[in-house]
């Protein structure tokens, strides 16, 4: 089985324009991305529509290919991207460009969903709640949530808290129930990418804002695995600073 990781990079980010290009103790944001992914990959490529990615990917020896600017989702840009390669792959990994300490084992985690199970479509990683990450972690509607069957598929995702205990005040939820966070990472397999590309959003994905729902609404089942990593990710100058801060302690 041929892997694939797809690292899409774009500038014109609404609260961090030019973000790729960051630096990070000396090197691009996006650099760092690269060589976490490459720990565990031989093929890993960046897919941009900027110019200035481009050249700062190839400036540290990195695979580059040039997409789109009109792509509505990484999704999208992951598919243009793995057409244009030379060589054909069974299952492309879509790794988020502003996680700068992407851990190998989340990587890892995602291809043995496809090793151990050659049924999988899609798989994505979800990471428990513990009893120190409190109410107000797990009530975030920033941080989506999942619910799985017994098989470790996704049944539904999220903003809300799922699943409602309405036996139990909410102070007992989390020491009573698994609740599961969903980390953005995804794994597709080459003929499902191209179907979903092709979808028009659906209802669950434009009441929740989350775009797995219309994979699901469209019959398409989402293994997942579970990790206990949960990484950085940068939104904001202001995330950035706390990572340098970080680095320099």
């Amino acid at each position: 089985m041929k892997f694939v990781a797809l690292i899409p990079a774009r500038y014109a980010s609404t609260r961090f324009p030019g973000k790729p290009l960051a630096r990070i103790d000396g090197k691009y944001m996006i650099q760092r991305v690269y060589e976490r992914v490459k720990m565990c990959l031989d093929d890993v490529w960046v897919a941009t529509d900027d110019a200035r990615i481009y050249e700062a990917v190839q400036s540290f020896g990195g695979q580059v290919v040039m997409t789109s600017t009109e792509h509505r989702s990484g999704t999208d840009r992951c598919l243009e991207a793995a057409h244009a390669l030379s060589e054909t792959f069974d299952v492309v990994i879509n790794v988020q460009g502003d996680e700068p300490f992407v851990e190998p084992s989340q990587i890892e985690s995602l291809k043995s969903c496809f090793t151990d199970n050659p049924d999988t479509q899609i798989a994505t990683l979800v990471k428990p709640f513990t009893q120190a990450d409190g109410w107000e972690a797990l009530a975030n509607p920033n941080s989506p949530k999942v619910v799985l069957d017994q098989q470790g598929r996704a049944l539904y995702f999220s903003r809300s808290i799922i699943p409602f205990r309405r036996d139990l005040p909410k102070e007992g939820w989390l020491a009573s129930q698994t609740y599961y966070k969903h980390i953005g990472m995804y794994a597709y397999r080459m003929e499902v990418l191209e179907r979903i590309a092709s979808l028009p959003q659906s209802p669950l994905e434009l009441s929740e804002s989350l775009e797995q729902l219309r994979w699901l609404e469209n019959g398409i089942q989402i293994q997942t695995a579970v990790t206990q990593v949960e990484t950085l990710a940068v939104d904001t100058p202001d995330d950035l600073r706390a990572i340098e801060s970080m680095l320099v302690r």
